[in-house]
């Protein structure tokens, strides 16, 4: 399933990091949460990678 999921802002191809529970887009430098099992996919509620 993470194959088919793509960065909202970039377009690329996400890393999952299983410690934080997000998916991370390094092109745009930031990390979208997971919650509950469900990918929130918006670039509002993700976070700014340091």
């Amino acid at each position: 399933m993470l194959d088919a999921l793509i960065c909202p802002r970039t377009q690329t191809t996400l890393s999952y990091d299983a410690e934080k529970q997000e998916l991370v887009s390094k092109a745009a430098g930031l990390a979208y949460p997971i919650r509950n099992g469900i990918p929130v996919m918006l670039v509002d509620e993700a976070r700014v990678l340091d």
